[in-house]
């Protein structure tokens, strides 16, 4: 962006200009008229449906079920206005769509209860979003919604249903879509992810209101904002060229240059994940200078690493290693069973046959960590924090700094009763477990809260993710929002991918795969079979790539 600087001055005596600002609409697409989500075509993006509008004549639980269903059209301003047809006037006034979404199943929508100017609608919630667009899996269960109707010019109307709208679980993803608000990591190195859930037609600007707020609870105590007490998006402008025209309140001219910087940073990564390809910063519309920082990236090479008879490296073709200096001397002397290496490729988290937990270094020196029994694979961080915990003791959770003392990590998974793999986020925000609690195994994450030189003090509150079935063999984060587990058996095993935040899916891998590593996006998962064939996801499928693979180790990152 031009350096603008200078024009502060200008910005305090222009601060009376009012704002003005325009609605974008759709200009491609055409509007569905009353289809199902099942009717509409699978290519084409519904978030314009135009559900039915009332219609004549129709019974109190004909108008519940239409208003029911308009909940899949949003508009183009994201204010359903089709659903508001099917309220009194006065009630249309107040009602609140945003509110939230519960997620449902179409097929088990019923009426339980009509009487005059009254129907309750039985539903079987799977999910819900909140009036921050955060999204949580529910237990599946039947719940009421009830509904009360008055007449209006001879016909039933809504006088009082719950703010929000409900959706059944094949809209919701075409309707609404997952986009990330950024956050920055405590060093200021990263940027985070944090998954919202927002209607398609008003994306980018729920995606910058969002920035007005706080994180999602769970992961608020590990992340930071840039943008100081008191400064906030007035408004989110399309502007032509993909771009958006971002207003913040007169408060930001207090800012110092590397603030307005970070925020601006927040913002321009936020809105990507919404389409927008450039933003620009205002106050009451007159521009201010901002420059992107420098955030390090979370990617990883595309080769995989692995530990072979012929060594430790990158695989690069056939059986030819490229090695990591240093590391690549030391670690086959320990012929370890799980390698987790650092961003900077300077250390090495391995476990080793007998159970010990060590650190290896590049330098060619070691350290033996946790002498506890029963530990799983260990993980290490960006800031090289080793992170061990015994299977049968998941509130034990501990991290070795890198001049071998060890923490003590307070509040970890709660309630939980064993820890089958764990592995921090690539970012040291997050990590990321597969535990048993109340004789169910799920994958649960949670933030990681940070004291001075980003020593762990504990855990925040987990957000429980999907249930895994079959025994756990491995964990990885395929991306900075996404987190594989590998479960299953001799006989078959399945790979769970799942958004934090978000949807999951599970899809079947050839039976006796023990370990999973991501790879440059999701759809280079790789697993590791007990007989040493290396496999990739292509597509639906799994296409071995090498054999004779010992362990395949995960990655936190690419040196700086």
């Amino acid at each position: 962006m031009t350096a603008r600087r200078g024009i502060l001055a200008l910005l305090v005596a222009v601060l009376a200009i009012g704002l003005t600002a325009c609605a974008g609409l759709p200009t491609s697409g055409r509007v569905n008229y009353g289809l199902s989500a099942s009717d509409a075509p699978d290519s084409e993006d519904i978030s314009f449906l135009l559900p039915d509008s009332p219609q004549p004549g129709a019974t109190a639980e004909q108008i519940v079920e239409g208003f029911i269903r308009a909940g899949s059209g949003p508009g183009a301003n994201a204010r359903w206005d089709r659903a508001r047809e099917f309220l009194t006037p006065e009630f249309a006034d107040v009602w609140n769509p945003s509110a939230g979404v519960i997620v449902d199943v179409f097929e088990d929508r019923a009426p339980v209860e009509a009487e005059e100017g009254a129907v309750s609608m039985s539903i079987t919630t799977v999910a819900t979003v909140d009036d921050t667009g955060a999204y949580e899996r529910a237990e599946v269960g039947a719940r009421v919604l009830p509904f009360e109707l008055q007449q209006v010019g001879g016909e039933w109307r809504i006088s009082f249903a719950a703010d929000g709208v409900v959706l059944d679980r094949d809209e919701f993803p075409r309707v609404f879509h997952n986009y990330s608000v950024m956050y920055f990591d405590p060093t200021w190195q990263y940027l985070v992810p944090d998954a919202r859930w927002f209607p398609t037609t008003a994306a980018p600007r729920l995606v910058a209101d969002a920035l007005n707020a706080p994180p999602s609870a769970w992961l608020g105590d590990a992340v930071e904002s840039a943008f100081p007490e008191g400064v906030t998006v007035v408004a989110a402008v399309p502007r032509p060229g993909n771009a958006y025209e971002v207003d913040l309140s007169e408060s930001v001219l207090g800012a110092d240059p590397e603030t307005i910087d970070r925020m601006y940073t927040q913002l321009r990564a936020s809105l990507a994940t919404a389409g927008v390809a450039d933003v620009e910063l205002t106050v009451q519309s007159t521009p201010i200078d901002a420059e992107a920082v420098a955030v390090r990236s979370t990617r990883i090479p595309g080769a995989p690493l692995v530990l072979t008879e012929n060594g430790f490296g990158f695989l690069a073709g056939g059986e030819e290693l490229e090695p990591i200096p240093g590391l690549s001397e030391i670690v086959p002397e320990f012929a370890p069973v799980a390698i987790q290496v650092d961003p900077q490729r300077e250390a090495a988290a391995i476990r080793q046959a007998d159970g010990t937990v060590s650190i290896v270094r590049a330098d060619e020196t070691w350290d033996n960590l946790d002498p506890r029994a029963g530990l799983i694979d260990p993980s290490i961080d960006a800031f090289d924090i080793v992170w061990t915990v015994p299977r049968d003791q998941p509130g034990g959770l501990q991290a070795y700094l890198p001049d071998l003392s060890p923490v003590i990590v307070a509040d970890a998974w709660p309630g939980a009763t064993a820890v089958h793999a764990m592995s921090v986020s690539r970012d040291g925000t997050r990590i990321a477990a597969v535990v048993t609690a109340g004789g169910r195994t799920a994958l649960w994450v949670a933030g990681i809260v940070r004291g001075a030189d980003q020593v762990p003090e504990r855990l925040g509150d987990p957000v429980q993710l999907a249930a895994v079935d079959g025994a756990s063999r491995g964990i990885a984060w395929l991306d900075d929002l996404s987190v594989g587990v590998l479960s299953g058996d001799a006989e078959g095993t399945e790979v769970l991918e799942q958004v934090v935040g978000g949807l999951a899916s599970t899809s079947s891998a050839p039976a006796a795969m023990t370990s999973i590593a991501g790879g440059t996006s999701l759809s280079s998962v790789r697993l590791l079979a007990d007989d040493g064939m290396l496999s990739v996801k292509r597509g639906t499928s799994w296409q071995p790539t090498a054999t004779g693979v010992l362990v395949l180790a995960t990655q936190q990152g690419v040196p700086e």
